[in-house]
C-alpha cells in the first residue's frame, strides 16, 4: 500500500474539523513506520516534507517540557458560530460568552500541580513537565480539534531524516469535564494510546476498557452515583419523583443508570425530560413540565451549564416549591448558588480537600487575563456589569474563581496531573544506589497508559489508585443546601456514601437537613399515601406501581406492614382483630358451666330430677293407698326413677366437652330415655290388659303380671343398652373443633363419630315412643274414673311433638345452641311425662284425698 494512499484515506475525517492534515503526523517518521509497516525513509523525500499550510489553534497555556502534558477545558461557555462563505481559508473556532471560572481554575490548578512537580527532588527529578492547555469552548466540535492537535507534534515542517522534537509529544492530557467531550477525545487520542485521565467526566459508559482503553479518571463513576441517589431518594421514603437529565453522555447514561437503581428500590418517576443549554424551547418545556408535576422532588442529573439554564427559566416565572436532588456535576458549583428558591437541595459531591499554596499561586493571575467577576472583558457588557480595567484585586472582588470553601473537582484535576507524573516517573526513571535517575531522552510510546494502571499513591493526603476500568473508589459526601444568616446559600456536608463499605453500611447522615423553603420536617412525594396495615394495594389502571387504591383486607385475612401488596389468611385458630392488621386466637365456644344459658338450664335439670324423687317420696308415702297401688306402684318407682336419670343425664351435656363427657352423654341419655318409654309402654300395656282382664272369661292377666312387665322393660332397655355398646365401640362420638359453622370463632362440640349409631338411638327411642302412644290412644276411653292411658297420651303426645320439633331444630341450630337444643328438647320430654303421668296423681294423693278410695275408684259413671 503506498504511502499517499495510506495518509490519504487516514486524514480524511480531519476535513470536517477543518484541521490541517500535517497535525496528524504526530510523534515522528519513525513511530509512523512502526505503526504502518512502510519505510518512511524509503520514500522520496518531497513526498515527507511537510508544510503547515493552515494556522494551528493556540493554547490558552502552554510551556515546553521534557514531556508534556496535553490539558483540556472548557474556561469559555459557547463556541462562535460562523458561516463560512467557502472563498477564504476558515480560521480556528473561537470561544465566545462569559468565561466559566471553575475551569479557569482547573486549568491553572493543573499548572500549579505541574511547577510543584517540576520543583520536586522525588518525583521525576532532573525532568521538565511541559503543558498545553486548551478552552473546548464546552463544544465536542472544538475539543476533537484539541485532540486531533495534541495528537501531534508542534513545529511548522517535519522532514524526512528528522524525529520530531520530545517537546512536542504529549505524555498524556488532562481533561475534559464533560463526558461527551471526553468521550469524543478519548476517540481520537486512543488511536496512538495516549492515555487521557479526566477530573470530571463521570459517565458510566468510560469504563468500558473495549472501547476506551487510554481512559483513566479520578472522578468515580456515575454507576455508584446513580445506585447512591436511588438509594438516598429511597431512604426518605419519596416514590414519586421527576427526573431531569442533560441530553448529554454524561446525563442519558447518568439518568438510564438512576432509573434502573430506582426501579429496584420501588421508586417510580412521573417524568423524565432530556435538555440541552443551546436548545431553548426544549428548556422552556422541561420547566413547564416540573411546574405542572404533582411530584415534589425533582432528580437532577444534569450538567452544571444546562442546571443554570433551566433555573434561569424557572426563575422567569414562579412555580411551586420542588426538593432538589442534585448529582455531583453541580451540586457544588457555586455559579449556581444566585437561585436561592433551590435552598434544601441536597446531592452528593466530591469529597472537600484542601491543596497547600493553591490559592496563593491562584490571587497571581490578573483580572486583565480572565474576567470571572463583576466585570468583563467583551465589549457588549450587560447591565450592571463594567469592563475590566486590570487593575482588579481578585481578594476583594466577589468572585467564584478563588474558592472560599475547601476544594472539590479541583483536586480532582491536582490528583489527575500527579498520576501521570507518577505514571511517567515509573517509565523513565531508575532507582540506582539510593538516587533516582530519570531519562529524559526515552521514547514514551505506549508505556505510560501500562503504568497508569499499576499507580498508587498518597499525596498531600490523597490516595490515588486505579481499579481495572480506570476507576477510583466512589466516595462522596452528602451536601445540602441552605442558607446563611445573610441569606445567600452555602453548602454543608451531611453525611457520605462510601461505595469501600460492606453492603447497607455505605450510606451515612449525620447531621439535620434543611429542606425546600427552609422547612425542618421531610416533605413528601408520594403518588398515594402509605396504605395502613390492615389494607392492601391495589394498582390503579393505566398508571405506575406507585399509584394505588388501599383496599381493606378480606375476611379472615391481615396484613401487617405498611404498604403491603397482598393480604394473607390467619391460621386455622386465629382470627384477624378489628383493624386486620394481626391475627389473635379464636374464641373457643362451647356452654359454658358460667354462662347464663348453662345455668338456666342446669337448673331445670336439677329441679326436674328433684320434682321426680319428691314425687317418688309421695307416692312411698302413700304407697298403700288405692290410687298408688292402682297405678302399678313398681312401675312409677322404675319411672321415676328412669326420669330422674334423664334430668341428671342434662347435666352431661355442660361444660367442655371431653372425649369421656362425649360418649358419656349419648349413650346415657338414649339409655335413660329408652328406661322411661318403657316403663310408660309397660303402665300402658298393664292398663290395656286389665281391661281386658275384666271381660267373662278373660285370663290375659296371667300372660302379663309382675314378672312379664320387668321382663319387657328389661327386654326394650337391653336393646338401647346394645345399640349403644356397639355405637361405643365402632366410631364413639369424640369431642372435635368445629371450624366450619363460625369462621371467627372456634365451636367446641361432640362429633357423633358415627351419624349411623347417633340416629340408630334416636330412632329406636321414637319407635317405642309411637307405639306407646298408639296404645295409649287405644286405651284412652276406657271406662275409668281415672283414665291412665288418657294421661299417658297427652305425655307421649307432648314427647313425639318435642322430639319432632327437636330434629330439624338440631340440625340448624348454630354453635354452642345444638347442645343447649339438646338439653331443653330432654328437659321438656321429661317434664311432659311427669306433668302428665304423675302431677294429677299427687294432686288427689295431696289436694283431693277423699278421692283416694277404693269406692270411689270403682264407681263407674
Amino acid at each position: 500500500m503506498e504511502i499517499s494512499a495510506f495518509l490519504t484515506i487516514l486524514l480524511l475525517p480531519l476535513c470536517l474539523f477543518e484541521i490541517n492534515p500535517v497535525f496528524f503526523l504526530g510523534g515522528s517518521l519513525t513511530g509512523l513506520t512502526q505503526r504502518t509497516g512502510v519505510d518512511v525513509a524509503n520514500v522520496d523525500a518531497s513526498s515527507v516534507r511537510c508544510n503547515l499550510r493552515g494556522t494551528t489553534r493556540s493554547p490558552a497555556f502552554s510551556m515546553d517540557g521534557d514531556f508534556v502534558i496535553g490539558g483540556v477545558f472548557s474556561i469559555h461557555y459557547n463556541m462562535y458560530t460562523e458561516i463560512h462563505s467557502h472563498d477564504t481559508k476558515p480560521d480556528p473556532p473561537k470561544c465566545t460568552g462569559s468565561i466559566n471560572a471553575r475551569e479557569l481554575r482547573f486549568s491553572r490548578t493543573m499548572i500549579f500541580a505541574i511547577e510543584e512537580i517540576n520543583n520536586s527532588t522525588e518525583l521525576l527529578p532532573g525532568i521538565i513537565l511541559g503543558y498545553q492547555i486548551h478552552d473546548s469552548c464546552a463544544a465536542v466540535p472544538v475539543a476533537m480539534q484539541v485532540a486531533f492537535q495534541l495528537s501531534n507534534g508542534g513545529e511548522n515542517i517535519f522532514y524526512r531524516n528528522n524525529n520530531c522534537s520530545h517537546s512536542g509529544m504529549m505524555a498524556a492530557v488532562v481533561g475534559e469535564s464533560g463526558s461527551t467531550p471526553s468521550i469524543s477525545i478519548s476517540r481520537v487520542i486512543g488511536s496512538f494510546d495516549i492515555p487521557q485521565v479526566s477530573h470530571f467526566a463521570t459517565c458510566a459508559c468510560l469504563s468500558d476498557k473495549k472501547q476506551y482503553p487510554n481512559f483513566f479518571r479520578t472522578v468515580p463513576s456515575d454507576a455508584f452515583q446513580a445506585v447512591a441517589l436511588a438509594k438516598l431518594v429511597k431512604h426518605f421514603g419519596w416514590t414519586w419523583i421527576g427526573a431531569i437529565c442533560s441530553d448529554s453522555d454524561y446525563g442519558n447514561n447518568g439518568m438510564a443508570s438512576f432509573l434502573q437503581a430506582a426501579q429496584k428500590e420501588g421508586i417510580c418517576v412521573e417524568f423524565t425530560e432530556a435538555f440541552y443549554r443551546t436548545q431553548p424551547y426544549k428548556t422552556q418545556k422541561v420547566a413547564d413540565v416540573i411546574r405542572r408535576s404533582t411530584a415534589k422532588v425533582i432528580v437532577a442529573f444534569t450538567a452544571a451549564g444546562e442546571m443554570k439554564v433551566l433555573l434561569e427559566e424557572l426563575a422567569r416565572k414562579p412555580s411551586p416549591s420542588r426538593q432538589w436532588i442534585g448529582s455531583e456535576s453541580w451540586i457544588t458549583d457555586t455559579n449556581l448558588h444566585k437561585f436561592t428558591f433551590c435552598e434544601g437541595a441536597i446531592g452528593f459531591g466530591i469529597p472537600r480537600s484542601d491543596i497547600p499554596g493553591l490559592r496563593d499561586f491562584l490571587l497571581d493571575l490578573s483580572p486583565s487575563e480572565v474576567a470571572t467577576f463583576k466585570c468583563t472583558l467583551r465589549k457588549d457588557v450587560d447591565a450592571g456589569q463594567h469592563v475590566c480595567n486590570g487593575s482588579e484585586d481578585l481578594q476583594k472582588v466577589p468572585n467564584t474563581f478563588i474558592p472560599s470553601s475547601p476544594l472539590r473537582i479541583t483536586t480532582m484535576v491536582y490528583k489527575a496531573v500527579y498520576a501521570i507524573a507518577h505514571a511517567i516517573h515509573n517509565v523513565v526513571c531508575v532507582k540506582k544506589n539510593a538516587t533516582t535517575q530519570c531519562d529524559k531522552h526515552l521514547m514514551l510510546e505506549s508505556k505510560q497508559v501500562t503504568a497508569l494502571k499499576r499507580v498508587n499513591f498518597t499525596q498531600n493526603g490523597y490516595s490515588v489508585s486505579f481499579d481495572v476500568n480506570g476507576d477510583p473508589v466512589a466516595a462522596y459526601e452528602l451536601v445540602n443546601w441552605r442558607k446563611d444568616e445573610s441569606g445567600n446559600i452555602e453548602v454543608v456536608a451531611v453525611g457520605y456514601y462510601d461505595a469501600s463499605l460492606p453492603k447497607n453500611k455505605e450510606f451515612l447522615i449525620n447531621k439535620n437537613l434543611t429542606w425546600m423553603d427552609g422547612r425542618q420536617e421531610v416533605p413528601k412525594s408520594v403518588c398515594t399515601e402509605s396504605c395502613p396495615p390492615g389494607t392492601h394495594r391495589v394498582l390503579q389502571k393505566g398508571k405506575p406501581i406507585c399509584c394505588y387504591d388501599c383496599i381493606p383486607c378480606p375476611e379472615g385475612e391481615i396484613s401487617n406492614t405498611t404498604d403491603s401488596s397482598d393480604c394473607f389468611p390467619c391460621p386455622i385458630e386465629f382470627w384477624p382483630n378489628a383493624v386486620k392488621d394481626s391475627c389473635h386466637p379464636k374464641p373457643v365456644e362451647f356452654l359454658s358451666n358460667n354462662e347464663t344459658l348453662a345455668i338456666i338450664l342446669a337448673v331445670f335439670s336439677v329441679s326436674g330430677a328433684c320434682l321426680a324423687i319428691l314425687t317418688a317420696a309421695v307416692f312411698f308415702h302413700h304407697r298403700t293407698t288405692p290410687i298408688v297401688r292402682a297405678n302399678n306402684s313398681e312401675l312409677s318407682f322404675l319411672l321415676l326413677f328412669s326420669l330422674t336419670l334423664c334430668f341428671l343425664c342434662s347435666l352431661t351435656f355442660i361444660g367442655a366437652p371431653t372425649e369421656w363427657s362425649c360418649m358419656l352423654r349419648h349413650s346415657a341419655f338414649g339409655i335413660t330415655f329408652v328406661l322411661c318409654i318403657s316403663c310408660v309402654l309397660g303402665k300402658t300395656i298393664v292398663v290395656l290388659m286389665a281391661f281386658k282382664a275384666t271381660l267373662p272369661g278373660s285370663n290375659v292377666m296371667k300372660w302379663f303380671g309382675p314378672l312379664q312387665q320387668r321382663l319387657t322393660v328389661v327386654f326394650f332397655t337391653f336393646v338401647q343398652v346394645l345399640i349403644c355398646t356397639v355405637w361405643l365401640v365402632l366410631r364413639p362420638p369424640f369431642p372435635m373443633k368445629n371450624f366450619s359453622t363460625y369462621k371467627e370463632r372456634i365451636i367446641l362440640e361432640c362429633a357423633l363419630g358415627s351419624a349411623i349409631g347417633f340416629w340408630a338411638v334416636l330412632g329406636y327411642i321414637g319407635l317405642l315412643a309411637v307405639f306407646c302412644f298408639v296404645l295409649a290412644v287405644l286405651a284412652r276411653k276406657l271406662p275409668d274414673n281415672f283414665n291412665e292411658a288418657k294421661f299417658i297420651t297427652f305425655s307421649m303426645l307432648i314427647f313425639c311433638a318435642v322430639w319432632l320439633t327437636f330434629i330439624p331444630a338440631y340440625v340448624s341450630s348454630p354453635g354452642k345452641f345444638t347442645v343447649a337444643v339438646e338439653i331443653f328438647a330432654i328437659l321438656a320430654s321429661s317434664f311432659g311425662l311427669i306433668m302428665c303421668i304423675f302431677a294429677p296423681k299427687c294432686f288427689i294423693i295431696l289436694c283431693q284425698p277423699e278421692k283416694n278410695t277404693k269406692k270411689y275408684l270403682m264407681n263407674k259413671k
